[in-house]
């Protein structure tokens, strides 16, 4: 990420249907220097069509306005691990479709929830993950696939830092495979980021390596510690609090990496958290 300024990355999810050039003009408009937007529709489906001219004004525009780097979201219904071969497929298929539209915005990056494994079991679900992904990740791909957090609702996997290392060391293709970090997440699946950030951001430098983690999605919760729901809130009026993304924003660990918001919002919303969290920011 070193072509960018050492100026704090904040952004949030955008609407991709207007296309890369659009979503680039609202991130500015809202004080954004960087976005996260869906790859297809979340909940599956074809995606839209690569407009070239679109890519190549989008690339313009961010050099000139300093944006990025951006992250790709893959759609929910993206089950690596699912029980039934026929998901299974279709999920591969749409990581691959991904990862080749991807690199018409070369170095950016690409977040999936690594999947739920329906009555498998963890290790049949850990198994498939990592031989789907080592299916699809090619050592010439200027892409960083990304693993994101999970809050351990049902069957997901991932709400563990051990999990997500687990499947990591299964993936041959390692220099392109890293971590997206959820703070709503983390907190409902049993890390206190609340009350010892330092230790939870140890423990994971301890499995996993502060150096594998690539982005922080940054929300808040609507639901107390260790409940395994995944519901975010809006900066500071969950169960995390102001004092959290303070902390968050601003620990020598994290404070390089890009910031994406997932909150409740619609734009408005979003530029004022963007604002909010940029007062709290120091040292820039």
């Amino acid at each position: 990420m070193s072509e960018y300024s050492n100026d704090f990355r904040i952004g949030c999810h955008l609407s991709a249907s207007a296309g890369y050039l659009a979503m680039a003009k609202t991130a500015v408009g809202i004080g954004a220097n960087t976005f996260q937007f869906f790859t297809r529709n979340p909940r599956g489906g074809t995606a839209k069509a690569i407009d070239p001219d679109d890519v190549e004004a989008f690339l313009a525009f961010s050099r000139d306005n300093d944006i990025g780097p951006i992250l790709a979201h893959a759609s929910y219904t993206m089950n690596l691990c699912a029980a039934e071969t026929r998901i299974r497929e279709f999920a591969l298929n749409t990581l691959l479709d991904d990862l080749y539209r991807m690199e018409f915005t070369p170095g950016n990056l690409y977040n999936l929830h690594p999947g739920s494994h329906v009555q498998q079991g963890v290790e049949k679900g850990i198994e498939l993950i990592a031989g789907a992904l080592n299916t699809a990740i090619t050592k010439d791909q200027t892409t960083w696939v990304l693993l994101e957090t999970m809050a351990g609702k049902g069957s997901e996997i991932g709400s563990t830092f051990e999990e997500l290392r687990m499947i990591m060391d299964r993936v041959w293709i390692q220099d392109r495979l890293g971590v997206c970090l959820d703070t709503c997440h983390i907190f409902d699946a049993g890390y206190d980021i609340k009350d010892k950030t330092d230790q939870v951001l140890e423990e994971f430098d301890r499995v996993i390596g502060l150096d594998r983690l690539k982005a922080i999605h940054i929300n808040d919760t609507k639901n107390p510690f260790e409940s395994h729901k995944d519901r975010h809130e809006t900066i500071g009026n969950g169960y995390l609090g102001l004092e959290t993304f303070r902390k968050v924003i601003n620990h020598p660990g994290l404070r390089d990496l890009p910031f994406y918001l997932e909150t409740p919002n619609e734009l408005p919303g979003y530029a004022s958290e963007i604002a909010l969290l940029k007062t709290e920011r120091t040292g820039t």
